[in-house]
């Protein structure tokens, strides 16, 4: 399998950390959005990354996608999901939380970059209130759970996602991750972060330029 995309990506990173936590080896490319769109266009149409590409070829796109295949490779008793029921759809909501704040942090950047002193004030607002408003059902929701991960005493999906996305949101936007105000995040994204495979898998955020 290819993987394709830069690490700085929390989407990206949260893939290739399954990966190697479900032992699955990959080829890694790390394309840019901007300097190698036309590369992944030949994969994704949509020049977005993540995108893996099996060894039959075809392309999968989007984390979520690309997460459950890997899950249905590897089998339920393996996956960092539940199979079914509320505890699947607590995690996936918790991923898609995640997730989205990760979006609204992404265009933030995009804005800063692409518009510079043309910013869409009534966007930025909006983008600053989405992204604190996840963050504190986040923080309410991690600070209620006295286990290690999300969901027990092993990681899973969500762990990966929320930490990933914390990431890159404190290097991002670090006015707008206040960790003082968010105790239970921070703890959670240390220890994730602490594990050797977030360790190897990483790299600084080098926003797009603007030229």
């Amino acid at each position: 399998m290819i993987l394709i995309g830069q690490y700085d990506s929390p989407f990206v990173r949260r893939v290739a950390i399954a990966l190697r936590l479900y032992g699955l080896p990959f080829e890694h490319r790390p394309w840019s959005t901007f300097g190698d769109g036309d590369k992944i266009a030949a994969f994704n149409p949509l020049r977005r990354v993540p995108t893996l590409v099996l060894d039959s070829g075809e392309a999968l796109i989007e984390s979520t996608a690309i997460l459950d295949f890997l899950d249905e490779l590897v089998g339920s008793e393996r996956a960092m999901i539940a199979e079914r029921g509320p505890e699947r759809r607590h995690a996936l909501k918790i991923c898609a939380l995640a997730t989205g704040l990760g979006d609204k942090a992404v265009s933030l950047v995009y804005e800063r970059v692409l518009r510079g002193d043309h910013q869409s004030k009534i966007w930025v607002a909006r983008c600053e209130a989405q992204i604190g408003g996840v963050l504190e059902v986040l923080e309410k929701a991690r600070a209620g759970i006295a286990s290690p991960y999300w969901f027990g005493a092993t990681i899973g999906h969500a762990d990966i996602a929320v930490a990933c996305v914390l990431r890159f949101a404190s290097e991002a936007h670090p006015q707008l991750f206040d960790e003082v105000r968010y105790p239970a995040l921070k703890a959670h994204a240390a220890r994730c972060e602490s594990l050797p495979v977030f360790q190897e898998i990483v790299q600084p955020l080098i926003p797009p330029s603007g030229d």
